[in-house]
């Protein structure tokens, strides 16, 4: 159903939209691909022509540098778009990646044209746009200052309240993170040796544990205090409600994520 797209479920943490709006989104992410683990979606360099849209699984930005070394500078989770006004530039400047089994929507320009004809369909894209750069702020300060522990709690803290917010967080704080540590590495500026280590302290001080790929946040609170996690920077109103649908999804992000 369209009122339970995981996008509608983010962006209506800054607007409500009318039936009317919902079927609009509806008619213009019927362009679907479905993408297997690994698979780039942009490569740095390319002449973008769409924007594309997360409807399941996870994929990130990074940058390759010259010695062939990469940094992930942000993870996409299901309701993200992917550079959502980037058919604007001449050529891609980073590349976009798959983690996971993905389902993504391609959007053209005239796509997001004919959507951000409608005020509150354009005010909540622009709020997507702000919230990214928001978040690549945090990530910068959480590179550049605080501990190599800190920075895995912090990331762990924010996406617990990302996919709590579009529904993918169980009741005791459980969620998919079907991430590697090489991956951590790569987006933290650590070894994977030093990424076992900081993972190994957090669940020995009982405050995360984990469970194949799913993470289990033991202890909110104190992760939250350890590393100075304060969500403002994600600009959410309020919680996702939780529900059956909610559940469903879950279960098929799940699926799609371990397939």
């Amino acid at each position: 159903m369209v009122h339970d797209s995981f996008f509608i479920r983010k962006l209506e943490h800054f607007v409500t939209f009318s039936p009317e709006e919902r079927q609009l989104f509806a008619r213009h992410t019927r362009r679907t691909v479905q993408l297997p683990p690994k698979h780039e979606i942009s490569s740095e360099g390319d002449n973008p022509q769409d924007v594309h849209l997360i409807l399941s699984g996870f994929a990130c930005r990074y940058k390759i540098l010259e010695d062939g070394s990469r940094q992930i500078v942000a993870y996409l989770v299901p309701g993200d778009f992917c550079d959502l006004h980037v058919f604007i530039l001449k050529e891609m400047d980073h590349a976009i990646a798959t983690l996971t089994d993905c389902h993504v929507a391609k959007l053209s320009s005239s796509d997001i044209a004919e959507l951000c004809e409608k005020p509150a369909i354009a005010k909540a894209l622009w709020w997507s746009t702000l919230v990214d750069q928001s978040v690549l702020r945090e990530w910068l300060v959480n590179v550049g200052r605080r501990s190599a522990e800190e920075r895995i709690a912090h990331l762990l803290c924010e996406l617990l309240v990302r996919l709590q917010s579009v529904g993918l967080v169980d009741h005791d704080n459980r969620f998919l993170l079907p991430v590697t540590q090489t991956e951590l590495a790569d987006t933290m500026g650590l070894t994977v040796v030093s990424v076992n280590k900081m993972i190994r302290n957090l669940r020995s001080e009982g405050m995360i544990s984990a469970e194949g790929k799913n993470l289990v946040v033991r202890d909110v609170g104190r992760l939250k205090e350890f590393c100075g996690f304060n969500e403002t920077y994600l600009h959410l109103r309020e919680k996702a409600p939780a529900s059956q649908g909610n559940r469903v999804a879950r279960d098929e992000a799940r699926d799609l994520s371990s397939a």
